[in-house]
């Protein structure tokens, strides 16, 4: 769209007086990179300013401001927020432009730096910020970053709007205390702050009302919940949610493999809401590599609880994230890597190349692998998932299974989920979005199951 004949509008005025004088509510649009806790922060903020009567608008479009919602895990990451920040600016060159997240969090200068940047927020305070951009004007620079490894209070953004009728994100957790000589995280999110076991039952109550059949738990260290609060931890979150009625899944996003204890598997396998997909991260399969990495377990503690997952949980899926790469790394470490993913087939694997990140122990640690080598190394580990998946949805191949369906496709085909995370496309014209039902899987399609409604 041409922006250039747009009308010059004072965006200093609040959202009533503005409406008063052009006849038409301020537009935002929020741009979202990162993980699903960005994500869930995205339609936090996002209802703020509905209720204060802004208009949303897709990030594509015209916008009188643009806020973006950053991820630094990689250096692809920075650049990625830095091309969108210029291209908004160019959509309305009279905008103001926000900025917040881990990025902005870890880098406050570096972005208000960036001409076309206002506003520069960090990742606390962000319930904050229509009052910080209402009265603001696109000649604004103001960053309204601090210390957050000073912060000790989970800063609620509670979402209350209906937004559809299939998985809703919670965030229950904030921070991490790891410190991972790779991960930039604990720098950009700070301390382990949990929320009150109390306002995440009240939320999943009305989730439920609205309609929501599953809720995914999600933070940026989940397995951490409780830590600071000392007499409570993830089993009484997952206990209270699965009493609550109309919730029917209860999803766990990624977690650390040593949460898995013998007492916390006996307990959700118990529970028959709790999703059979564990997301446990791995990192490397080479113990050298761990150690570097600075990762609390060992390949063969990671061994036994997959073992035991699968010996007390039917058909569970379990994935992973690995890094290849990493300082150190030499074709040995990685082979080790290689055949223990092999031999304990995991359902699904996601594969980073390590990127180096300013301020981490690893960004300084000698013997930095030659990129090639990492697209070498990335390449043969994601055949191998590809090889894992197949061997692992085959099994389901002919039986019926529950599916939610999250959405349509353009090509007539909804999308939907198993309990073991089994994307599956079934062909249907009635409206069945947000409806869990059984269907028959027939064949595998690429990274989906095709199947038939029973």
């Amino acid at each position: 769209m041409e922006n250039k004949n747009r009308e010059k509008v004072d965006l200093s005025l609040d959202a009533e007086a503005f409406y008063k004088k052009y006849g038409r509510k301020k537009t935002i649009s929020i741009f979202t990179l990162g993980c699903k806790v960005n994500q869930y922060e995205t339609e936090a903020m996002m209802e703020l300013f509905k209720k204060s009567s802004y208009e949303i608008v897709d990030c594509e479009e015209y916008a009188d401001i643009y806020v973006i919602n950053t991820c630094t895990v990689t250096n692809m990451s920075d650049r990625k927020s830095r091309q969108f920040i210029r291209r908004a600016k160019k959509k309305n060159p009279l905008s103001i432009i926000v900025v917040v997240g881990c990025y902005s969090q870890v880098a406050p200068e570096e972005i208000l730096d960036i001409e076309e940047v206002n506003i520069v927020m960090g990742t606390n305070d962000r319930n904050k910020i229509v009052e910080i951009v209402k009265n603001v004007d696109s000649n604004t620079k103001l960053s309204t970053v601090d210390d957050i490894m000073k912060v000790r209070e989970f800063e609620e953004m509670q979402i209350k709007e209906v937004r559809g009728k299939t998985r809703a994100f919670l965030k229950i957790q904030e921070g991490c205390d790891r410190f991972c000589s790779y991960c930039i995280i604990p720098y950009a999110r700070g301390p382990v702050r949990s929320r009150l076991l109390e306002n995440i039952v009240n939320e999943v109550k009305k989730l439920s009302n609205n309609g929501f059949k599953e809720i995914v738990l999600t933070g940026i260290h989940v397995a951490s919940y409780g830590k600071d609060l000392g007499n409570v931890n993830l089993l009484d979150v997952l206990r209270e949610i699965h009493k609550i009625e109309g919730i029917q899944r209860i999803r766990l996003s990624s977690v650390e493999p040593l949460l898995m204890t013998d007492s916390f598997i006996k307990e959700i396998a118990s529970m028959d809401k709790i999703c059979p997909h564990f997301h446990l991260s791995l990192q490397s399969g080479c113990d050298e590599t761990l150690k570097r990495m600075n990762r609390k377990y060992t390949t063969k503690q990671y061994r036994d609880i997959v073992e035991k997952i699968r010996k007390n949980i039917k058909d569970a899926s379990i994935t992973t994230d690995v890094i290849v790469g990493f300082p150190g790394e030499t074709d040995k470490e990685f082979e080790v890597t290689y055949n223990f993913l092999k031999e304990i087939q995991l359902s699904q694997m996601h594969i980073f190349k390590y990127s180096p990140r300013k301020g981490t122990p690893a960004a300084s640690m000698k013997n930095q692998v030659d990129p090639k080598v990492k697209q070498i190394r990335s390449e043969k580990l994601i055949n191998l998932s590809k090889e894992n998946y197949i061997k692992f949805t085959s099994k389901f191949i002919g039986e019926i299974v529950p599916v939610l369906f999250e959405q349509k496709l353009e090509n007539g085909y909804y999308e939907g989920l198993t309990p073991n995370y089994i994307r599956v496309l079934v062909k249907e014209e009635e409206d069945i979005e947000g409806k869990i039902l059984n269907v028959k899987l027939n064949k595998i399609k690429e990274e989906f199951v095709e199947g038939i409604l029973i």
